[in-house]
């Protein structure tokens, strides 16, 4: 007989190899053969072992010590048979797991069907799927209806009273996200600009103008300030305000030349409007001037523009710059006006 050291060898030399036991170290099987090839006689429990395992070549090998051919043979016949019995087991169980899977998923498609009738399930279905797209967890009890008819609302591109924007934003401001913000925008310069359409009041253009920003579709406002500036017999104060909005779109699209001059000509035209004087001041901080753009921004503030307004202007534009301009618009600020901006040192 050829000696076969290893487990996978032992294995494969008693015809025994597709059965793991056979070659995993400390398995009764790998024993047994280890046992059989150093020589020993088997006890009764190992030839009762190998009859319960269907290994009558290697029982009767070590009772008769049978001649190798013809245990070859056997064994041979055996392992072909239970590699097929392998085989077809693994048939039977994936087409089991498979007739199991449809079988599931039979129970839950008629579950969800005979659901959809239930008005309370599709209600907390519907209410579910709101909250997701506006991007909004849990709600308070006592808050709840109210916000999800606003949601609704919204959904449906309606516009919201103003009463109800401004408890949304204070009572229930968690859930004023980003998309229930855009919702708003979008449907604020929807209505705006249809009012311009049929009444052409340059002011509701500018609203709208303001809104499309907003909503992030600056060339909406482009379009819609160019048709509006076309008015004949504009007073400087609405050309000033449309062309300040027309200035922010510019900037918004990354067109700063444009913006700078449209904030200068709007600045010329109402030197008592902040507004030029806030867009002045950060088409400047974002072209790196910084002392000139915190000069627009105090002569703002002079004309009346919140400090609120200022500070999250310059909030947005510090959260868009890189880290080491960040820190160099900060800095700037902090030694120029210390107890005005003295949250940045926090």
């Amino acid at each position: 007989m050829i000696d076969q050291n290893t487990n996978l060898g032992l294995a494969a030399r008693y015809l025994v190899d597709d059965l793991p036991g056979a070659r995993q170290v400390g398995a009764r099987l790998n024993g047994i053969l280890c046992k059989i090839e150093a020589g020993e006689s088997p006890s009764a429990a190992t030839l009762q072992f190998l009859a319960e395992r269907g290994l009558e070549a290697i029982r009767a090998c070590v009772i008769s010590q049978r001649d190798w051919s013809e245990f070859s043979e056997q064994a041979e016949a055996e392992r072909r048979e239970r590699i097929e019995r392998a085989e077809q087991k693994a048939a039977d169980d994936a087409v089991a797991l498979a007739q199991a899977a449809e079988s599931r998923a039979a129970t839950v498609k008629q579950y969800f069907a005979e659901r959809e009738n239930d008005p309370v399930f599709r209600r907390r279905r519907e209410s579910k799927e709101l909250r997701n797209r506006f991007g909004i967890g849990n709600v308070d009890a006592d808050q709840y209806r109210r916000i999800m008819r606003l949601l609704s609302e919204l959904a449906a591109g309606r516009r919201l009273s103003p009463s109800d924007v401004a408890w949304l934003r204070t009572e229930a401001d968690y859930c004023w996200t980003d998309a229930v913000s855009h919702a708003w925008h979008t449907a604020e310069a929807k209505a705006f600009t249809e009012e311009w359409e049929r009444s052409q009041d340059p002011w509701t253009a500018v609203n709208a103008s303001g809104h499309w920003r907003k909503a992030g579709e600056p060339r909406r406002s482009l379009d819609l300030t160019a048709a509006a500036l076309n008015r004949p017999n504009l007073e400087s104060k609405l050309r000033s305000a449309l062309t300040t909005t027309r200035g922010g779109a510019m900037r918004d699209l990354a067109r700063h030349e444009e913006a700078m001059a449209l904030a200068f000509e709007a600045h010329a035209l109402e030197r008592s409007s902040y507004r030029p004087c806030t867009l002045l001041g950060a088409l400047h901080m974002e072209a790196g001037n910084l002392a000139a753009g915190h000069s627009w921004y105090e002569k703002a503030e002079e004309l009346g523009a919140p400090s609120e307004a200022i500070d999250g202007e310059l909030r947005a534009l510090m959260a868009r710059c890189a880290p080491e301009e960040r820190e160099r618009i900060r800095r700037f600020l902090l030694q120029h006006a210390p107890d005005r901006f003295a949250y940045l040192g926090r």
